[in-house]
Formats: structure tokens, C-alpha cells, sequence
């Protein structure tokens, strides 16, 4: 980077991005070489860029007709990002990785400079941009994965009847003698689904795959304890502390989902 970031502001709100714009200077640190507050003319102008031009998008995420996320896919070329958000507080867990910052608005002077220093010391090339691209991705696929409309329930059919079975009470969903049953601490509800349409249809921050036959409810999730050739046993908080087995290939992506 030059002695001075340079940078380019979007977001709807005039009033933000003049607060954003008159704190940047007040650093002495960046260099304003754009702004808008209309999404489809920073995609535009962010096109017509040369990428050694700017070091640093300012970008709100929440804006009318093309979100920041949605811009960010349509543009030629991907510049650091420091994203600004007023809201979706949730979903901040998404940010937390080395390479990707975010400011809540409105914007505090301490909380910049310490996103303007984390600027300063991330590669601008290599390694350090493909540790972006995989930060960027998994900032899109959770926020996607949050303004998503899930299923709430799911139908059991037994004969005529057809029963709907709430899923914040489903501890899982498991695969037998050619059946898919859903376990809750009523008992298990034969589903016509399979396991694998199950895990494309729910929530993946809920929902997870632990076995062929097993997608699990993270939220009943009690204990982990490590199971003989590298797998898991995760007891579930169903009255009766169910131990499912969590198979090898699988065990990373429950450790991810649980973060632990």
C-alpha cells in the first residue's frame, strides 16, 4: 500500500457515508478516491478501476435493489473489504477471520482506527488474498445461509394422517430399514425424505450431517467425547442421552459448525 490507503465508500445512506467520509480524513491515514450511495453506480465505477488503484472498499451491507454482498460478486476484481452494517448483529460471528473487518454504524473513531491498522498489516498478495477469498466466501454462504427461508416443520404421513412435526424439536433425523425417522422426545416420526434431501432442504447452521444415516440438531448437542479411529460421540439433550456416532470424514465439519 501507499503512504496513504486509498479507499472508496459505498453506502445508501447520505448522512453515513459523510460521517464515514469526514472520520477517514480526520485519520490523516486514507485517501478518498470515490463514493456513492447508490449500489449500481459504485459497481460501475468500481469496474472502470484499475485493481492497483485502491487499496480498501468501505461497503455497506444492507442497500435497496443490490445488496453489498451482491455487488461484491458482480464486480471484475476483489479489493480488501471493510463492511459497514447498522443492524443483522447475528450474523456478525461471520466476520470473525483474519483477513475481513466490519464497522457497526455508526461508525466509532476508535473502532476505525483499529480496522485501518488491521488494514495495514494484511498481505496484498499470495497467500494473504487467498485467505480473503476463502473469508469472503464464508462471510456470502452464512450471510445467504441467514436470509434464507427455511423450513419450520416437517410432515410425518401415517396412513390418511398427516402429523406436522416442528423441527426446533426434532434432535435428529436418522436412517433406517430403508425409513427416514425424525427423534423427538415424543418418540420417532417416519418422514418422506431422505437423508440427503433433509440436507439440502434445512438450515446448515442448524442442521448437520454427522453420518450417512444421521443429520443432527446442533442445538441439542450436550457433550463430545472422541471415539476410537478418529471419530466422535456426541451425546444429545433428549432425556435419555442418545449417543450418536459422528464418522470420520465428518468430523471436522461438526467441530466447524461448533467451533470448538
Amino acid at each position: 500500500m501507499t503512504d496513504k490507503m486509498r479507499a472508496f465508500l459505498v453506502d445508501d445512506e447520505p448522512l453515513a457515508l459523510k460521517r464515514l467520509s469526514r472520520l477517514l480524513a480526520e485519520t490523516n491515514r486514507v485517501q478518498i478516491i470515490g463514493q456513492e450511495s447508490d449500489a449500481a453506480d459504485a459497481l460501475e465505477k468500481l469496474n472502470s478501476l484499475d485493481r492497483n488503484s485502491l487499496d480498501v472498499l468501505f461497503l455497506d451491507i444492507q442497500m435497496p435493489e443490490l445488496n453489498g454482498f451482491e455487488l461484491l460478486s458482480k464486480l471484475n476484481w476483489q479489493p480488501l473489504v471493510v463492511f459497514t452494517t447498522a443492524y443483522d448483529r447475528y450474523a456478525l460471528q461471520a466476520f470473525e477471520v483474519n483477513s475481513i473487518d466490519y464497522l457497526l454504524k455508526p461508525v466509532e473513531p476508535e473502532k476505525l482506527e483499529r480496522a485501518l491498522n488491521k488494514l495495514q498489516k494484511l498481505p496484498t498478495s499470495g497467500e494473504g488474498q487467498a485467505d480473503f477469498q476463502k473469508a469472503f466466501k464464508q462471510i456470502t454462504d452464512f450471510w445467504q445461509t441467514a436470509h434464507k427461508d427455511y423450513p419450520t416443520r416437517v410432515a410425518s404421513r401415517i396412513g390418511g394422517r398427516t402429523r406436522f412435526i416442528e423441527l426446533a424439536q426434532v434432535t435428529h433425523f436418522f436412517a433406517e430399514d430403508k425409513l427416514t425417522f425424525a427423534a423427538t422426545a415424543a418418540g420417532n416420526f417416519i418422514v418422506d425424505r431422505a437423508i440427503n434431501d433433509l440436507e439440502r432442504e434445512l438450515n446448515p447452521q442448524k442442521f448437520v450431517r454427522i453420518h450417512r444415516a444421521t443429520l443432527l440438531n446442533l442445538d441439542f448437542v450436550e457433550e463430545i467425547n472422541s471415539w476410537f479411529g478418529g471419530r466422535l460421540a456426541v451425546k444429545i439433550k433428549d432425556g435419555k442421552r442418545t449417543q450418536l456416532t459422528v464418522a470420520r470424514e465428518r468430523v471436522r465439519d461438526l467441530k466447524e459448525k461448533l467451533r470448538f
